[in-house]
């Protein structure tokens, strides 16, 4: 009995165009939000939120909806079909409208042209404003117009010892005051903004969970796991191609901070639309799922009600104990990486004065690399240690970053990013093992709905949580904040007792362990 690899990567085509979108999506829109429309850290993290809301209700609903179907092409192909054509269209839609708003904000659009700046000097210049990191200023007591008009993005002066940017600082404060008084004047484009990313977020919605679920329904249970290692792999090369791409077109190059982003949503659109060309001409589900019942049943390992045939039996107060703690610990550790990810895009070009496509690609290749390491280290160790180890990486790195600004070595970043994407790699390959080695074979589903309520529910909070933070302290909190969400992990997870295998085999749907 051997995995079909050449199966399994057609299948994962699903899961490479949804981590395409996200990548894109993750690192564009806050700075959409914030440059061009004016809006606060907070209010973008609340518009972050939006996806991981809809999730908590959607994902579960149109799960059960698609075990439901039947369509001629399958349970699950229906929904990928409809939901990744909706979600393509809705994103070029998005561009159109980002240029609608590009127009409003024409005058001041063009970075370093004197011009522009003039305007921002004449609407700001006795605005009360607020740096990056938290310092409150007035541009009329720092800057003549003659002088605030000759600041350019590049320039860097010394200050303390340390390299500032009175762009990054001044400028582009002053820009964005300026932007959202626009939208005040001017708001149906963003109302259009947001009626169209909630178009995207549902249509996305709709196709996840049963994209999740086809791996499984054509892959019959001892194999699942060394399938969960392809789809992984499938999708972070998903987002890797999407990190290029942004690269490419500099999307976050200080000049580009009021980038047209037509072109490149087309082409993010264009990749999702291709993929999904190459999953309905090459997966054959109903085939395919049918052929997976037969081989279940030729290796008598068709499950019966609960794995073994025997009455469900319940979780023990310990087990208990355990479930909840590694569902704290997930929820922790999402709290922290999902602060960092969800806001890196603002946070690098602001503080660092640093491209962040290039860090955010050096953390998927090394989460690539990971993958398959951390599962035969997890099978010689057993999961809670290696998540522990993942876990330390993790808040290692994001505590070290917390003290690099404008002027660190770009090395160092690096490094720290590929620390961070190899605890990540970690933490994810093992957790959700964890949960479902806790239950049995017919309550996978629920437990697999624990999981995702656990990580959704971080991920609703801590875009708002951080942005808030960022707004009323400085943004150098980012950092800091997810350093310390992660070490409370590292102690949650010390009180976790069940649930961890030296066994390679893992019980449950371990391929489900997909994160976008």
């Amino acid at each position: 009995m051997k995995l079909n690899y050449r199966r399994t990567i057609l299948v994962g085509f699903a899961f490479f165009l949804i981590s395409a979108f996200w990548q894109a999506y993750d690192a564009t829109i806050p700075v959409i939000l914030t440059n061009k429309f004016g809006m606060s850290q907070t209010w973008s993290g609340v518009i972050m939120a939006l996806d991981n809301v809809l999730a908590v209700f959607l994902l579960p609903f149109f799960g059960a909806l698609s075990d439901k179907c039947l369509s001629k092409h399958g349970k699950r192909t229906p929904f990928i079909t409809i939901g990744t054509t909706i979600a393509a269209i809705a994103l070029v839609g998005l561009s159109l409208v980002d240029g609608m708003q590009l127009k409003n904000v024409s005058e001041v659009a063009t970075i370093d042209d004197p011009a522009g700046l003039s305007v921002v000097y004449d609407t700001q210049a006795d605005a009360k404003l607020t740096t990056p990191e938290g310092e409150e200023f007035v541009l009329r007591d720092l800057y003549t117009k003659e002088q605030f008009t000759a600041i350019r993005s590049d320039d860097t002066v010394q200050r303390d010892g340390k390299e500032f940017s009175p762009y990054t600082n001044y400028v582009a404060p002053a820009r964005k005051a300026h932007a959202a008084q626009q939208t005040a004047k001017s708001p149906m484009a963003l109302i259009l903004f947001i009626a169209l990313l909630l178009v995207v977020l549902l249509a996305m919605a709709v196709f996840r969970s049963p994209a999740v679920a086809l791996m499984p329904d054509v892959t019959v249970k001892p194999l699942r796991s060394k399938a969960n290692a392809v789809i992984n792999l499938m999708g972070t090369a998903g987002g890797i191609i999407v990190l290029v791409l942004g690269m490419v077109f500099a999307t976050s190059a200080v000049r580009n901070a009021m980038m047209s982003y037509t072109v490149y949503y087309a082409v993010i659109a264009g990749i999702m639309l291709g993929a999904l060309a190459i999953f309905l001409l090459t997966v054959r589900e109903p085939k395919w799922a049918k052929e997976m019942r037969e081989d279940s049943i030729k290796y008598n390992i068709e499950e019966a009600e609960d794995d073994s045939g025997a009455q469900k039996r319940g979780l023990s107060k310990a087990e208990k104990r355990s479930l909840i703690f590694i569902l704290l610990s997930i929820a922790l550790w999402y709290i922290g990486y999902n602060a960092v990810t969800s806001k890196y895009s603002v946070y690098a070009p602001n503080i660092l004065n640093k491209d962040y496509n290039t860090t955010m690609l050096l953390a998927q290749a090394a989460a690539i690399v990971a993958y398959l390491p951390a599962g035969l280290v997890a099978s010689k160790l057993g999961r809670k240690k290696t998540i522990l180890a993942g876990v330390v990486m993790l808040t290692s790195a994001f505590a070290v970053a917390a003290f690099a600004r404008a002027g660190t070595p770009t090395l160092l970043m690096n490094a720290m990013f590929i620390l961070a994407g190899i605890g990540w790699a970690t933490i994810n390959v093992n957790s959700f093992p964890m949960v479902v080695e806790m239950c049995s074979g017919s309550d996978i589903g629920k437990y697999t709905g624990y999981y995702y309520t656990a990580s959704m529910t971080a991920q609703i909070i801590t875009p708002v949580f951080s942005g808030f933070l960022m707004d009323h302290i400085a943004d150098t909190v980012l950092f800091p904040y997810a350093a310390v969400f992660a070490g409370l992990a590292f102690v949650t997870m010390l009180c976790v007792r069940h649930g961890d295998s030296k066994s390679v085999a893992k019980k449950g749907l371990e391929a489900l362990d997909i994160d976008d």
